[in-house]
């Protein structure tokens, strides 16, 4: 079993030599190149007019795949803004990914035949996500289920009390929780030195009485150590884990940003030097575990499963004006009823 180094960066993919596991990096690495041209497209859909405000995953491809790789299906999975791959390897369809992102909350209606049925929305208010975890992992230890709950944030989150405070009832209660902060360098626009004088974030473990572990966000292989570990101890009531994947945000904090304004590009030109994807391509490469063909013939298909979502995102019928009451109350007021009524006659329907 995995043990961990506290508070030591945990890598493996740049001293990796010989790896039994090499199938299920092939499966990642395939995954990571189907978000960054998911990604890519869903920028220029914004840059277009036909999406709305995206926050990108570029740079964090390996964080999330490898969530969703570490999941069981009877886990709970608690996002915020940049977990496309986990959504995706959980069931949800790529064109949902883009009706969300297009003001479509349809786009939150996950199949119910998949473990994202389990799953919470995207959370876009910074760390709110994080208490409603602790209470989904409440619930599981309290019925006794075998499952862990994965909560995800950006290093912005842990300056706000949502995070302290999950980590205090997680360590108390122990449960089965595992928070997983993306320290991406950059909470929009402050550095992560502005951020918290603590040596690192995965330190903050230690004032909750819970375990913390640094790891590598570019290596796809640590964070699948760090995360089985850290996941199948939550489910065998072992208690909560802190993890600290340090990756870099290789993209604007959102498309209303500019990301140009506050950091330099020398720094973002050294990110890329090590960014997860190509590091992962160049240990495949060298393991013949990958080549140039497959490579070619994957980037087609990755083409051609992005086009196919884009098209089907564009050409869904748009969402009814009653859905945003519909889904608003368990009992509609009155005066609310009324305005529904208005908008149905407007919509064509006899029933209103």
């Amino acid at each position: 079993m995995f043990m961990p180094e506290p508070y030591q960066i945990h890598q493996r993919l740049d001293a990796l030599a010989d790896c039994p596991h090499w199938q299920r990096l092939t499966e990642g690495y395939r995954n990571m190149q189907l978000i960054r041209t998911f990604d890519k497209k869903a920028v220029n859909l914004q840059r277009t007019g036909q999406l709305g405000t995206y926050a990108s995953c570029l740079g964090a491809e390996a964080i999330a795949t490898a969530g969703g790789m570490a999941l069981a299906r009877e886990d709970y999975f608690v996002p915020y803004y940049r977990d496309h791959a986990t959504q995706y390897l959980r069931g949800v369809p790529l064109y949902q990914i883009l009706q969300y992102w297009g003001g479509d909350e349809r786009g939150n209606a996950f199949p119910a035949d998949t473990p994202a049925s389990r799953d919470l929305p995207n959370c876009v208010p910074i760390a709110t996500q994080l208490p409603q975890a602790a209470g989904i992992a409440t619930k599981a230890k309290l019925t006794h289920e075998h499952a862990a709950v994965l909560a995800t944030c950006g290093d912005g989150a842990t300056s706000r009390g949502d995070f302290y405070e999950t980590l205090n009832v997680a360590g108390v209660w122990q449960l089965p929780l595992v928070v997983m902060v993306n320290n991406n360098q950059w909470a929009i626009s402050v550095p992560g030195q502005l951020q918290t004088a603590s040596r690192s974030i995965a330190h903050k473990a230690e004032a909750a009485g819970i375990e913390g572990i640094r790891v590598d966000g570019n290596d796809l292989p640590a964070l699948l150590d760090v995360l089985d570990y850290a996941l199948d101890k939550a489910r065998h009531g072992k208690g909560a884990t802190l993890v600290e994947a340090i990756s870099y945000r290789l993209s604007d904090h959102t498309t209303a940003d500019d990301a140009s304004r506050y950091r330099k590009a020398s720094e973002l030109h050294t990110a890329w030097q090590h960014e997860p994807i190509a590091r992962l391509r160049h240990a495949l490469v060298n393991a013949r575990q990958w080549d140039a063909e497959q490579e070619t013939q994957w980037q087609q298909h990755c083409r051609d499963v992005v086009d196919d979502a884009v098209k089907t995102y564009l050409e869904h019928p748009p969402q009814v004006p009653a859905d945003m009451l519909d889904h608003l109350y368990a009992t509609l007021p009155v005066s609310l009823g009324r305005q529904r009524q208005t908008l149905s006659r407007q919509q064509g329907d006899p029933h209103a």
